[in-house]
């Protein structure tokens, strides 16, 4: 590919320099030329590239209309004739993650151009777009936006010009779970007793057949009076006070909210809404029951089959939540069930 390379910059309103959490619902727009972390690359790729065009869009609109917001930017962004796309880096904003990930998809797939992104490991996006986008593995924050534009940069370029990327561990960028065939002067047995004796010594090593890591929890023992103790609710359904008083978002929340039920026998759909955004809200909000069991808990309680409803329950959004922020809740939230004596929870989900 000869001459300068064409190149369209995605940002969301934060980054793009419109506002905050406040410009979250700014619908898709452009600024020619570069903006924000644009300026950046720009410095690093030189007179190699040109950024010709910047695409912004809220968080807040592109994830509650998807379709709506990716036909949008990708009109805006075909309109520039790009040789390639870069969005973000998002980092462990997870909002934005999920749109820079559909929108790379959307470019690669639609418009036939390739696309990079970089995230946070734990960023929701990574998991639900890894295997069809090219997404460099950032710091939690942007304090590491010169690594992650740096990181970028290369790998784009290599993309742009269509040199062969090598492995995931050479490119910089996360595992996209393809296997390739290669050649090596050691036949598979050799490597495999090397990597074992590498092992066995405590030296780093890579393996060439990664498996996958699960958490394994193990279930403490059952409850054997379960009339004798408190119980508490918890819910990722989103069920929140009229309002949502915490703005606890409706995807990858950042946020949970905590809220007293003391003396609440039912939960009305006057006074209770959900704040979730992977569901149709509608029979939830006709009766918040549905998410949040209080009606059946406060039965059990008059019964005497528990000994007593904890008088508070806490709510997020499951939608996208990293796992990161889902252990963060956990830890903050056991640490008040634990000081208040509670023994038991009920986890009510979607």
């Amino acid at each position: 590919m000869g001459g300068t390379l064409r190149v369209v910059h995605y940002l969301n309103q934060f980054f793009g320099q419109i506002g905050g959490e406040d410009k979250a619902d700014t619908e898709p727009l452009k600024r020619d030329g570069a903006v924000g972390p644009g300026l950046l690359f720009q410095g690093i790729f030189g007179r190699e590239v040109e950024i010709v065009g910047t695409v912004i869009c809220g968080d807040n609109y592109f994830n509650e209309h998807t379709e709506e917001a990716m036909g949008a930017v990708l009109a805006l962004i075909k309109g520039y004739g790009p040789d390639l796309v870069l969005a973000g880096p998002a980092f462990n904003a997870g909002r934005y993650g999920m749109a820079c990930g559909a929108i790379c998809e959307g470019v690669a797939s639609r418009l036939g151009i390739p696309a990079v992104t970089g995230m946070f490991r734990e960023n929701p996006g990574v998991e639900l777009y890894r295997k069809s986008v090219y997404i460099v593995e950032t710091k939690a924050s942007s304090a590491g936006m010169k690594e992650a534009v740096q990181k970028m940069a290369v790998l784009a370029l290599k993309l742009a010009k269509g040199e062969p990327l090598g492995s995931h561990e050479e490119a910089g960028y996360l595992p996209r779970g393809i296997r390739k065939n290669s050649f090596t002067s050691e036949r598979g047995a050799a490597r495999a007793v090397e990597m074992l004796l590498r092992k066995m010594k405590g030296d780093s090593f890579i393996t060439e057949y990664s498996m996958p890591v699960f958490d394994r929890v193990e279930p403490l023992p059952p409850i054997e009076k379960l009339s004798e103790v408190t119980l508490a609710l918890i819910t990722s359904g989103g069920i929140v006070p009229k309002g949502n008083p915490d703005h606890v978002e409706s995807s990858s929340a950042s946020k949970y909210g905590k809220y007293n039920i003391r003396g609440v026998e039912r939960l009305s759909s006057e006074t209770y809404e959900t704040a979730h955004g992977g569901y149709d809200p509608t029979y939830a909000n006709d009766d918040p029951h549905r998410v949040l069991p209080l009606d059946v808990v406060r039965d059990l309680e008059r019964e005497g089959a528990i000994g007593a409803l904890y008088p508070y329950y806490y709510a997020t959004v499951g939608n996208g939540t990293s796992v990161a922020n889902a252990k963060g809740f956990a830890q903050e939230i056991a640490k008040d069930l634990l000081r208040d004596g509670v023994k038991a929870v009920i986890i009510s989900s979607t």
